[in-house]
C-alpha cells in the first residue's frame, strides 16, 4: 500500500508541469543521455572518454575568462551536467525537498529565479576566485552540477522559516534537525572541503548559498518597508473615518473628546501593534496569527 501512495505521488509530481518537476526530469534525462558516451566512442572508433570530453568542453563552465567569452552559455548549461549517479541522486533529492519548501513558504513564482541566480551567483564566484588568486594560475578546472542552485533554494528556505523542523534520516531513525542548523552545516562542511577536494564546486556551493541568503534578506526588508507603508495608509483612514464620525469614534466611556497628545500616543501604540503583527507575516504568514492579532489587522484595512 505504501509502495502504491509513492508511485501515485511520484506520477502525479511528474505530470505537475511545476518548474521543480521539470527541471528534475530535464536533470535526470541529461545524465541517462551522458551514460551513451562509452557507446558513442565504440560506434566512432573513437578514443575512451572522448565524447565525455567534448561533451564537458561545450557544456560545462571552464575557469578560464577566455573559454567563457567565447561560450557564454555554459553559465546556466554547467548546471544540467552531473559526473555519477550518487551526484545526480543526492542534487535531485535535495532539489526536491528544498524546491518543495521553497514553493511552500515563499512561493513557486519566486523559486526559478531563485534557482538559476543562485546557479549564476555560485559560477561567478568559481570564476572569481579562480582568476583572482594563485590557485588558478596552476589549475584550470571545469564546473558542473545543480548543487549551487540547489544550495541557494534550500538557504532561501532557511533564512525565511529557520526555525522550521525537519525529520532528518540517519540509518535507523530518523531526528528533528531545525533548517538553520542543517543550512550552516551545509555551509561549513563547504568550506572545510575547498582544499581537500573539488574545490571549484564548494566554492560555487557558498555562491549559491550567498545568493540565496541575500535574496530573502533584501525581499524581506523591501516586503516589511511596503506592509509598513500599507499599514500607514490603513491608519490615516481610519482617522479620517473616525474624525467625519465625530468625537464618539475617538472615546469610548469617555465624557469629553481626545486631546491632540492623546491621540497621537493611541495611533503610535497601534501603530506599533500592527508593524509587530506585518512583521510576524513577514517572518511565518499569515496563518500563524492569532484571533486578536487578525482582528486587529482587519480593523485597520
Amino acid at each position: 500500500m505504501q509502495r502504491q501512495d509513492a508511485g501515485n505521488k511520484l506520477k502525479s509530481f511528474i505530470q505537475s508541469g511545476s518548474l521543480l518537476s521539470v527541471l528534475i526530469i530535464v536533470n535526470v534525462g541529461v545524465w541517462v543521455l551522458s551514460l551513451f558516451f562509452p557507446l558513442v566512442d565504440f560506434l566512432y572508433s573513437n578514443p575512451k572518454g572522448m565524447a565525455k570530453e567534448g561533451w564537458l568542453n561545450w557544456l560545462a563552465l571552464s575557469s578560464e575568462w577566455e573559454r567563457l567569452l567565447l561560450r557564454p552559455w555554459t553559465l546556466l548549461t554547467y548546471m544540467f551536467l552531473h559526473d555519477g549517479f550518487w551526484h545526480i541522486l543526492f542534487n535531485m533529492l535535495m532539489l526536491y525537498f528544498g524546491g518543495t519548501m521553497f514553493c511552500r513558504f515563499l512561493g513557486a513564482r519566486r523559486f526559478g529565479w531563485v534557482y538559476f541566480l543562485s546557479g549564476i551567483f555560485g559560477a561567478l564566484l568559481y570564476l572569481l576566485v579562480y582568476n583572482l588568486f594563485p590557485v588558478g594560475r596552476y589549475n584550470s578546472s571545469l564546473l558542473l552540477g545543480a548543487s549551487a542552485a540547489v544550495l541557494g533554494v534550500f538557504v532561501a528556505v532557511a533564512v525565511y522559516v529557520p526555525d522550521e523542523t525537519v525529520q532528518l534520516w540517519a540509518i535507523v531513525r530518523s531526528f528533528p534537525v531545525k533548517m538553520k542548523h542543517l543550512a550552516i552545516a551545509f555551509v561549513v562542511l563547504d568550506l572545510m572541503m575547498i582544499p581537500l577536494s573539488n574545490s571549484g564546486g564548494h566554492i560555487a556551493h557558498l555562491g549559491g548559498a550567498l545568493f540565496g541568503w541575500l535574496y530573502v534578506l533584501v525581499s524581506s526588508k523591501a516586503k516589511s518597508a511596503s506592509r509598513r507603508k500599507r499599514a500607514s495608509r490603513w491608519f490615516s483612514r481610519s482617522a479620517k473615518r473616525a474624525s467625519q464620525a465625530g468625537p464618539s469614534a475617538y472615546q469610548k466611556g469617555r465624557s469629553r473628546p481626545l486631546t491632540d497628545d492623546e491621540y497621537n500616543r493611541r495611533r503610535a501604540v497601534s501603530q506599533k501593534e500592527i508593524d509587530a503583527i506585518l512583521d510576524k507575516i513577514s517572518k511565518s504568514g499569515y496563518d500563524n496569527l492569532t484571533l486578536e492579532e487578525k482582528e486587529k489587522l482587519f480593523k485597520f484595512k
